[in-house]
């Protein structure tokens, strides 16, 4: 196996061979006889006690044959060769679990490959290169970011990097809505702020965007342009309008999304598709393809044969396209830029939309398994007893910008990826607000900046010792709470790929918050900075590479690590 891959990823490999070549002996022997193949998957337990690995293969192939899974994993062990490895024992549990005791040998092992590969532990190459491009928030260009876009920005820059520490070529965007009734409503909003500002009577149109950012907006203007857009052509003038309130918002939603450590890779304008004529492209494509009929004045996508429950109007009977047609088209645009995959995350009103957008882009040829679509839930934002209202266009609703001043970054990012993506989330201001063990952002960056402290003292006291991971004797390390975290902190590059592959950005949250308890434990049971100096030099960097491990998991999440709190 190669030598860049996890420690963990090579002691499970040679597990998996030595139970192989233990299942072809005893097959040979007659033991097991009729089997075929093993389908060997090795795991850590969650408990001490059932080993530091452990596999059902026995109970698999005992199904297969009707046996007894205890008596192929006495076969197996029979015939297990322990020679030149790490196994101590492998005991037989239960209905016919292998359970396999290691020495200590490989958690040293993974301690200095942690320390040796520094920020870029956790990372594997594992994704092989793959493009993936993640689409989220793409906010309306209509108004402030709010705290569910809050959410889904956590989530898409969290699985972002998830990915990419795992081999994969990411990249992040963000699809800029500016065209369609939305942003004509705006304008309408805008011009009536405007003359409403230079002392006209004017009305907000039905349905319209009443938030005070409006009013700001307005205010600019008349200082840029004074009431000179008044003299304009009705048409011209609501363009104007439109350009300049979509330019204010998007500035102002790139500046929050910087203000919260986002960077996307990207900005598309559905406009600028349009431009192209990109949706009339894709329009004749399904054409050709023979996925488009006419029906009442109106034309029709075949959908149902791609597993929607009805077809689809793409264009309505007075000659105007439906929203799906530019959103095939951009999927589209995202296939033909060379993505292998996209994954999108949506809000919760989006689920029915789902199906139709994997019919748009089967027809046009692309594998439909290629889009994958995840639903961020709703968010409640929480002040003691009370739940934080929030309206879109009410003029009363939460922004983005409040949320960060209040909780800060930090805490927000934490908070909106403890949960599930699919779960949904109450969000505790009091909670976030508070500098203790209860605050649980509050809880993992403690344990790093603590670390930090530990090396302080050692440097004050003339005891950090001058060594690398090669002159230190990891083999000190044999009390069951060191033990614990090794084990956690030599899994992190398996946790990292896995999470991903999930796509379950709060397992990394579970992780660091493991990782933090397993740590204070250690810290309260071991005297680091002891009189042994050949077990403090093992315990100090013990907690160098919990260090590092923590920074890395904080870093991915988004999460600063303090050196001090």
């Amino acid at each position: 196996m190669d030598e860049n891959s996890s420690v963990i990823k090579r002691v499970q490999a040679d597990i998996k061979e030595r139970i192989a070549k233990a299942i072809e002996k005893a097959k040979e022997k007659g033991d097991l006889p009729g089997y075929v193949e093993a389908d060997i998957k090795i795991h850590m337990p969650s408990k001490p006690e059932q080993g530091d690995f452990a596999t059902g293969v026995a109970m698999a192939i005992g199904s297969e044959l009707k046996s007894d899974g205890r008596s192929v994993a006495g076969a197996i062990v029979r015939y297990l060769s322990l020679e030149d490895s790490w196994i101590r024992r492998v005991d037989i549990a239960g209905p016919g679990f292998l359970n396999f005791f290691l020495s200590t040998g490989w958690l040293q092992e993974a301690v200095a490959d942690i320390w040796k590969k520094g920020p870029l532990y956790g990372t594997t190459d594992y994704g092989a290169g793959k493009k993936v491009l993640i689409e989220f928030v793409s906010a309306n260009p209509t108004g402030p970011l709010n705290v569910v876009n809050a959410r889904a920005a956590a989530i898409g820059d969290c699985l972002a990097a998830l990915l990419e520490a795992s081999g994969h070529k990411v990249s992040r965007e963000f699809y800029i809505n500016d065209a369609g009734n939305q942003v004509d409503l705006l304008a309408d909003s805008l011009e009536a702020r405007y003359r409403q500002q230079l002392g006209q009577d004017a009305s907000l149109p039905e349905n319209g965007y009443r938030g005070e950012y409006l009013m700001h907006i307005a205010k600019e203007l008349i200082g840029e342009k004074g009431d000179s857009l008044l003299e304009l052509p009705d048409s011209e003038r609501h363009d104007r309008f439109k350009q300049y309130a979509v330019s204010r918002i998007v500035g102002s939603q790139k500046q929050t999304l910087l203000g919260y450590g986002l960077e996307y890779d990207s900005w598309l304008s559905e406009k600028g598709l349009r431009a192209e004529g990109a949706p009339e492209a894709t329009l004749k494509q399904l054409a050709e393809r023979g996925f488009i009929y006419e029906k009442d004045g109106a034309q029709w996508f075949k959908s149902t044969e791609f597993g929607d429950d009805k077809d689809r109007v793409v264009v309505k009977s007075e000659g105007e396209m439906t929203y799906l047609v530019p959103d095939i088209a951009y999927h589209k645009n995202k296939f033909e830029r060379g993505f292998d995959h996209l994954i999108d995350i949506l809000g919760p009103d989006h689920h029915g939309y789902v199906t139709r957008l994997k019919a748009g882009i089967a027809a046009l040829g692309f594998p439909p398994e290629s889009l994958e679509v995840i639903i961020a839930q709703t968010v409640r934002l929480v002040r003691g007893n009370q739940v934080v209202k929030m309206s879109k266009r009410g003029g009363e609703f939460v922004t983005m910008d409040e949320l960060l001043e209040e909780a800060g970054k930090d805490a927000c990012r934490f908070f909106f990826l403890m949960r599930a993506p699919s779960s949904h989330l109450d969000f505790d201001l009091d909670l976030a607000g508070l500098q203790s063990d209860e605050n649980p952002v509050y809880y993992v960056q403690y344990a790093h900046a603590r670390i930090a402290s530990i090396f302080r003292q050692a440097r004050q006291e003339g005891v950090l010792p001058a060594l690398g991971p090669n002159e230190i004797d990891f083999s000190l390390l044999r009390e069951p709470s060191e033990i614990q975290l090794m084990k956690l902190l030599a899994a992190f590059p398996e946790e990292v790929y896995e999470i991903g592959q999930a796509r379950e950005p709060n397992r990394l949250i579970n992780y660091m918050m493991n990782v933090a308890s397993a740590f204070h434990s250690f810290y309260t049971q071991c005297r680091v900075l002891g009189e042994d100096k050949a077990l403090s030099a093992a315990r100090l960097y013990l907690a160098r590479v919990c260090q590092i491990v923590l920074a890395n998991a904080l870093r991915m999440a988004g999460v600063s690590a303090p050196e001090s709190m």
